[in-house]
């Protein structure tokens, strides 16, 4: 398994690089501009959003990225060496910090926006979802790149 260790760092660099800029993006414009249309149009542009973002390009980069912090946790426990843990750290940050948070916080807010109606989504929109949803999405942000710190890092010394 340690022989692939460089190209899983390597696909996991590129993951959780373009993960970060996703977020990066939804953190520093795409919710202000929703946040400064009325809160019926805002709604539906991000229910608009949540749908189509899941695709398989999005999934694979998401999800795959996953996957690939796990097979470097692992390897950095069978073949350990310079880098290794750095690379595990990488992928611990992203399971935690991206896909946890992401499956714990941001996806019930999507759901929730989805399913509310009329002044409940409306309510719930101006409450929660432009607070919670928004620091939540900081915190994916934050923990992408910081996976990608820990990647690139950990890809250097390998």
């Amino acid at each position: 398994m340690t022989a692939f260790v460089p190209a899983l760092a390597f696909a996991a660099i590129i993951g959780s690089g373009l993960m970060a800029g996703l977020f990066f993006v939804f953190s520093v414009c795409v919710m202000q501009a929703l946040s400064r249309l009325p809160p019926e149009q805002g709604i539906a542009a991000m229910n608009a959003i949540n749908v189509v973002i899941q695709n398989p390009l999005f999934l694979i980069a998401f999800m795959g990225t996953a996957l690939l912090g796990l097979a470097l946790i692992v390897a950095a426990f069978v073949g350990g060496g310079q880098g290794s843990y750095l690379l595990a750290a990488g992928g611990i940050v992203y399971i935690v910090g991206t896909l946890m948070v992401t499956i714990v916080f941001n996806v019930p807010l999507n759901n929730a926006l989805a399913a509310a109606g009329g002044q409940t989504a409306v309510e719930l929109w101006q409450q929660r979802y432009l607070t919670d949803w928004v620091w939540w999405n900081h915190v994916r942000t934050l923990a992408s790149i910081g996976s990608l710190c820990l990647f690139v890092l950990g890809f250097a010394r390998n």
